[in-house]
């Protein structure tokens, strides 16, 4: 439930603001913003991807309007690691100031200036690792490992006069990692000693019980699929899971195949990766796809993007046939990857289209070929017992599972007054070592919509779901406005609507009665006759057909 928009006060003296922007409520554009003394430091900025509900929509961006005007307070940006849900929004963030510095890990900051560059902004940047402080302005950085399905990934201490935040980005807690870069729970348990004042907790999977499975339990099962499988192979997977790449090249190698990199950010990113040290690949594996085509199909494996079904990824134009690569009969597709909440249907489509063609599809709900990089149930009560924070307000996730985080925390000790379910746009204050709610910011979603940003609204989104679902309809007419006579028309257009625009021979003799009728009531303005026209059609369509489409009537003079 939305809460009521509240102005915050005045920020006092010695207390730090925390006001989460994105990624509070949602599964995606993370970011929030941390304010003492007239400074601000920002984590992560990261986009959310768009639902089927929002047409022609591109990227979903956080709304930077309460940043936007003291862009020179902000001191930084820290990014926590490499995903697009926490760095895909910098690039926007950066067009208002360019010369804000990024701080972050080696391959995360390798990810992000790929990026930046296509947008041609070259990035002050701190490459920073675990264990390592670092001082800006009032702000005092320490950051922490902490293990995800991406390399490098960390936490960040955040300690002011006001108090210490511990904000852990996207963790699990595996304990047999693929690069042996454990969660530093010994550094927790040493910020616990020292008091945490307020925990920042992924709540992805607040409502799994128990603790997340293994990375290390998918590469045998990827590298039997793999080595079972009759013809070619393709593997979708989020382009940025080093990790998931890897056991494959693994299992390619096993197994005598050779790998080609499909989808633009795959290449990009897994090169990237490769050149900083986070990937082995051994020599002669790695094929142009081009080359690919030549090869026998029991010896390739394609590894490719598009794992959530997104409409223009390499995967559903695979279904679609619309890629050069032409799935067929005992062709081989995995999947290895959760789904992002509200991505089902779009996934499920993509799975039918491939198995319609012949594919073998293997997916999550099949066989063991993904697990999540996220900590679950046991795992946060884990760190709730070893930092034992004062207050504690879950991030990262759905309303559920921000609610599931909480009552961990409280079931863990911390006072149920002291936790706090916050939305986007929830101004937290945490001063003595109590964090209480100040204040609610009315915060929108910012669409990118090809090259515009931001001008797109709600209103262009309903109106091109309603152009999707329920068609088009334009009548258009010439009126003498100095006796009211039908000059022209009325003549009806539409699309999306019938096959056949004999199915409004009915409506146009109505449209012509209610304009007579309203010329013989002396109305001779242009947009009152539009008007007529528009509900005279609407009430037809609605009685006669019961739908709703968008009418664009065109009344001209004669």
């Amino acid at each position: 439930m939305q809460e009521q928009v509240s102005e915050p006060p005045t920020l006092e003296s010695g207390t730090l603001r925390v006001i989460p922007l994105g990624g509070v409520g949602e599964v995606g554009r993370n970011m929030t913003v941390f304010e003492f003394g007239g400074q601000l430091l920002i984590v992560d900025a990261g986009v959310l991807f768009p639902d089927v509900d929002q047409p022609g929509v591109d990227l979903i961006l956080p709304d930077f309007a309460p940043v936007r005007d003291r862009l020179d307070d902000i001191l930084g940006i820290v990014l926590t690691h490499g995903h697009e849900d926490h760095i895909g929004a910098v690039p926007y963030l950066l067009r208002l100031k360019p010369d804000i510095p990024l701080i972050g890990s080696a391959l995360t900051l390798g990810l992000v200036e790929a990026k930046l560059k296509e947008h041609r902004i070259s990035p002050y940047s701190l490459t920073v690792k675990e264990g390592q402080t670092e001082e800006l302005g009032p702000f005092s950085l320490e950051f922490v490992a902490v293990n995800h399905s991406i390399p490098d990934a960390l936490a960040v201490a955040i300690t002011t006069p006001a108090g210490r935040v511990l904000h852990t980005g996207d963790f699990k807690m595996d304990q047999l990692p693929l690069d042996g870069r454990l969660t530093d729970l010994r550094a927790f348990a040493r910020l616990g000693e020292q008091g945490v004042d307020l925990f920042l907790a992924d709540s992805t999977n607040a409502d799994v019980p128990g603790f997340t499975p293994l990375e290390r339990d998918i590469g045998p099962v990827l590298s039997q699929v793999i080595g079972s499988a009759p013809r070619r192979v393709i593997v979708a997977s989020f382009s940025s899971h080093v990790h998931r790449v890897q056991q494959v090249l693994d299992a390619a190698v096993a197994h005598g195949r050779k790998v080609a990199l499909i989808g633009r950010s795959m290449v990009r990113n897994m090169g990237i990766a490769e050149q900083l040290g986070y990937l082995r690949v051994p020599d002669n594996l790695l094929i142009d796809a081009k080359k690919a085509a030549d090869l026998p199909d029991d010896r390739i494996v394609y590894m490719s993007t598009g794992s959530q079904g997104e409409p223009m990824a390499v995967l559903a134009r695979m279904a679609n046939l619309e890629h050069q690569i032409e799935i067929g009969q005992g062709d081989t597709v995995i999947l290895a990857s959760s789904l992002i909440p509200g991505n089902e249907n779009a996934v499920y489509r993509v799975i039918n289209g491939l198995t319609k063609l012949g594919a073998n599809v293997v997916h999550k709900s099949n066989a063991k070929v993904h697990v999540s990089g996220h900590a679950s149930a046991g795992e946060l009560l884990y760190c709730y017992n070893i930092l034992k924070p004062r207050n504690a307000m879950p991030v990262h996730g759905e309303h559920r599972h921000l609610v599931a985080n909480a009552q961990l925390a409280i079931a863990s000790g911390v006072p149920e007054a002291n936790t706090i379910v916050a939305e986007n746009g929830t101004v937290v204050d945490l001063r003595n070592g109590v964090a209480r709610v100040v204040g609610q910011l009315d915060l929108g979603h910012v669409y990118v919509d090809g090259s515009s940003v931001g001008e797109i609204s709600e209103a262009d989104l309903k109106d091109r779901r309603i152009l999707a679902e329920e068609g088009f309809i334009s009548i258009f007419a010439v009126v003498d406005t100095l006796t009211g006579r039908i000059i022209a028309g009325p003549h009806v257009h539409a699309r999306g609507f019938a096959e056949d625009d004999a199915v409004f021979d009915d409506v146009i003799p109505k449209v012509r009665r209610a304009l007579l009728e309203a010329a013989e009531n002396g109305t001779r303005d242009i947009h009152a006759l539009s008007q007529v026209v528009r509900r005279t059609v609407g009430r037809w369509v609605n009685t006669q057909h019961r739908r709703r489409p968008m009418i664009v009537p065109i009344v001209i003079e004669g």
